[in-house]
């Protein structure tokens, strides 16, 4: 510290904290010396068992146990191979273990035999490695050579004598080499807990002189203490104001100054580390108030409470900001596309091409359509017809009717719901810029849908996988755009209704004008008929009076 060296150059040399404990420690070194002998005795024991029980006995046991696994593993896995033809994980799994992991186990475990003091425990684990040998032979032979195809496992004699295999051979002699290898692991343990045993016997005698010299160590401490105590006192006074300083809400300056390499150091340093990190963590909580949520921070310790609870804080609302944004952004969207359906509620084919070039655009996807279900049927189906397409800012008019539940797009339509694809079939759509033409990372589609009656469908594709926000905006859209066309298509029906009945309003006027003609033509030729009918009744008359005559 730098009161303390001050002090220093004030008194000349003086002897230090170090020193002091150094001499204390010349004279424990004695009383050292004289248990010297008895504590290198039991420690020899002490480690030539725990070398043995390190060395030998304990890897020994865990060798064994993952010998076990090995086998229990070999006959699930080959078990598989005749039960789950399509299960490569399984095979490549079979394989590595007999071609990798069991030579270097049964390596391992060989190198471990040579420091056993059994002959028959080395014999037994021989008479083992032959019988897994065999096992894993009969596997590889009988086995796995056999059911190799798609072929193999359709023949029901390969796979019958493959099953067969499973029961007869490889589960029996599996539970022979697990029930050997228990016995050698018993054997293990019994060995490995006998030299734990010793260990702890050798370590209570080692306990009772370490115990006897500990008294005499306390009583040295004692001592040592209160002539260190005044060399320890200041810097922990200087300490203890930084602490209060601190309780304060105060952060004091880093004066870089030198700490001892003794406790007390370790303690000044940690101060430092505190202060630096409270330092921080005050520049950090500034910069979340002032919506920088990018800043760095990294918390004193895993067990930071205050940091770590800033840093969830931090989360928390950059969360809360990137939500507000998503639904900014679905809100404007929103009011765009609204005010494009209110300006355009009177034209389908201007209305789609409207709205599929600026969906694509808004979700900053790279192609999209919509179709329209058609009016008339073909061929007494319903169809839907491509109203507008949008392809990297250029149109295509392509003439396509689908027929519902072809296709990705009439399955849509079909079932009423939207089809979200990431892993995109190839030549399903392809998305031609001046790169080339390259397959789509995702693919939208979504029925145009009101009040569970379906309009049409808008499909878009992105090289970019949507996000859901984008995912449920396209929903609400279609239920819009559904809205709109429903409206649309109301209007014509009734414009086409209104145009039909003026129409037959305007044949039944010139019908009764004709009616009214023909009624006057009738009408004078009625009078003309009866004019000369009189006339005739009169030249009649007049002949029969000449007659009479």
């Amino acid at each position: 510290m730098s009161m303390e060296n001050q002090e220093s150059k004030k008194k000349g040399i003086r002897i230090g904290i170090g020193q002091k404990i150094l001499g204390g420690f010349i004279i424990l070194i004695v009383l050292f010396v004289i248990n010297a002998a008895i504590i290198f005795s039991v420690g020899n024991v002490i480690s030539g068992v725990a070398t043995k029980s390190a060395d030998t006995y304990r890897p020994s046991k865990d060798a064994l146990n993952e010998f076990i696994l090995t086998v229990t593993k070999s006959k699930m896995l080959v078990t598989n191979w005749v039960y789950l033809q399509t299960n490569q994980d399984d095979k490549q799994a079979l394989r590595q273990l007999q071609d990798f992991d069991y030579p270097a186990l049964k390596d391992k475990i060989q190198k471990l035999m040579v420091n056993w003091e059994s002959d028959s425990q080395r014999m037994m684990m021989d008479t083992i490695f032959h019988e897994f040998d065999t096992l894993l032979s009969i596997q590889k032979e009988t086995i796995m050579a056999n059911l190799q195809t798609f072929e193999n496992y359709e023949d029901m004699l390969t796979k019958l004598l493959a099953e067969d295999a499973i029961e007869s051979q490889v589960i029996p002699r599996t539970n022979n080499i697990i029930s050997m290898l228990n016995k050698v692991a018993t054997q293990q343990t019994i060995i490995s807990d006998a030299a734990d045993k010793e260990v702890i016997s050798s370590v209570g005698n080692l306990t009772n002189v370490t115990i006897l010299l500990a008294v005499v160590t306390v009583i040295l401490g004692l001592v040592s203490a209160f002539f260190l105590m005044r060399n320890i006192t200041v810097p922990i006074n200087f300490l203890k104001n930084v602490v209060v300083k601190l309780g304060r809400g105060e952060l004091v300056e880093d004066k870089q100054a030198k700490v001892s390499n003794d406790e007390i150091g370790e303690m000044s340093r940690a101060m430092d580390n505190l202060v630096n990190g409270l330092r921080a963590t005050t520049t950090f909580a500034e910069n979340i108030g002032n919506g920088n949520y990018k800043s760095d921070f990294n918390p004193l310790s895993e067990h930071d409470v205050l940091g770590n609870a800033l840093i969830n804080m931090r989360n928390n609302l950059e969360k809360v900001a990137e939500d507000d944004k998503k639904r900014n952004w679905a809100t404007e969207g929103l009011a765009k596309f609204g005010e494009l359906l209110r300006t355009n509620n009177n034209d389908v084919q201007k209305l789609s091409e409207e709205i599929i070039a600026n969906l694509v655009k808004y979700i900053k996807g790279n192609q999209g359509a919509i179709y329209i279900i058609d009016d008339e049927e073909t061929d007494g189906e319903q169809t839907m017809s491509m109203k507008a397409c949008y392809a990297w800012d250029k149109k295509k008019y392509l003439n396509q009717k689908i027929f519902k539940g072809e296709g990705l797009s009439g399955q849509a339509w079909q079932e009423g719901d939207s089809i979200y694809l990431t892993e995109v079939p190839q030549n399903y759509i392809r998305i031609t810029s001046g790169l080339g033409d390259a397959n789509p990372s995702s693919v939208l589609i979504t029925p145009l849908k009101l009040n569970d009656q379906v309009f049409g469908v808008v499909e878009v594709a992105s090289f970019s996988v949507f996000q859901d926000f984008e995912i449920d905006f396209v929903k609400k859209m279609a239920e819009s755009i559904a809205s709109t066309i429903s409206s649309v298509k109301v209007n014509a029906r009734t414009q086409r209704l209104l145009e039909e009945s003026q129409e037959m309003t305007e044949q039944m006027r010139a019908q009764e004008e004709e009616m009214r003609q023909n009624m006057e033509e009738l009408q004078a030729t009625q009078e003309e008929m009866a004019r000369k009918e009189k006339d005739m009744l009169k030249q009649l008359n007049e002949l029969q009076s000449q007659v009479k005559r």
